[in-house]
């Protein structure tokens, strides 16, 4: 299951996972977007579906949670990739609603959806829980305080449920991107020029990241390649944090 699999770095994620041989169940709150990424992987010969899961909400998690259930018994992968960003601006001036809409859907829904996931996983024997946190998890990004909040704890509850279920073969990583060339990012485009500035000033491989880029570290994760990894976070961001 890749949550927030309808575009950018999910829907590339999907798209690598269903490559590598995985039935891929992509959700995001649109249905209709993630029919589109499910027919791209049904047309180069993968296995997907599609069905709503909005992150923010509990009875939407219930929801998804169940089918899967029904029809599957097991899950075995669940990336925790849906995230949003509603404000930037000073810290001491973030709305109510914008805290709250980005605690629940950037930390509420991935915890549920891993705690929906865990049961699962134990019918299977083991799994890989993979969330995607974000550089800002350990360098606060500029103007973007509570985002930077929700990925720093996205990391902390990693290592928590890692080191809780590590003993029934269920494994929980993450993947911490720097600047992906994605809608969330789109606002650091607008001018090229100062884009081209702090990418020369900040990201020794001057550049952003295409999606595909950070499907590897999934890759990695997701397979027996990493059965020995658990708790870990795996940094993507050309050398930003060097």
């Amino acid at each position: 299951m890749v949550n927030g699999a309808s575009r950018g770095i999910g829907e590339a994620i999907a798209l690598g996972l269903a490559k590598a041989g995985a039935e891929v169940i992509c959700t995001s709150r649109k249905l209709d977007s993630c029919q589109m990424v499910v027919d791209k992987i049904i047309d180069n010969g993968g296995k997907a579906s599609a069905m709503v899961c909005h992150a923010g909400e509990m009875a939407s998690i219930e929801q998804v949670m169940s089918p899967i259930k029904s029809e599957y018994g097991k899950l075995d992968i669940l990336v925790n990739n849906g995230a949003t960003n509603p404000y930037y601006g000073p810290m001491a001036e973030t709305p109510e609603w914008a805290f709250d809409k980005t605690i629940d859907v950037n930390l509420k829904g991935p915890f549920y959806l891993s705690a929906g996931a865990v049961p699962l996983m134990q019918k299977a024997g083991g799994g890989s829980i993979i969330n995607i946190a974000s550089i800002n998890a350990i360098q606060p990004g500029s103007l973007q305080g509570i985002y930077s909040v929700t990925k720093a704890a996205i990391v902390s509850m990693t290592k928590a449920f890692a080191k809780e279920y590590a003993g029934q073969n269920i494994r929980c990583n993450a993947i911490l991107p720097g600047f992906v060339d994605t809608k969330m990012t789109a606002v650091f485009k607008q001018d090229e020029k100062a884009l081209d500035t702090m990418l020369k000033g900040n990201v020794p491989m001057n550049k952003m990241a295409d999606p595909s880029e950070i499907v590897g570290a999934v890759i990695y994760l997701a397979s027996d390649g990493s059965s020995y990894t658990t708790g870990s976070e795996i940094v993507v961001d050309g050398g930003y944090l060097l």
